[in-house]
């Protein structure tokens, strides 16, 4: 396998991990009372997924000078 194949793969993973969490979060905030702070790590945990895939996704296309 290839670095961008590689990259490929992590970043499908991420982004499923990322929709995964978005279901927990739902599934928590229809709760009431929810924990606060599971809430705050889930979302926190997802920002930073968020910024991971961004970064795969700047790394695999490629630089465009104009």
């Amino acid at each position: 396998m290839n670095e961008q194949e590689i990259l490929k793969e992590k970043l499908a993973t991420l982004r499923s991990e990322h929709r995964d969490l978005d279901d927990v979060i739902a599934r928590l905030a229809e709760r009431a009372p929810y924990d606060q702070l599971q809430m705050q790590r889930l979302k926190k945990r997802k920002l930073m997924l968020k910024d991971q895939i961004t970064l795969l996704e700047s790394r695999l296309l490629p630089d465009i000078i104009a």
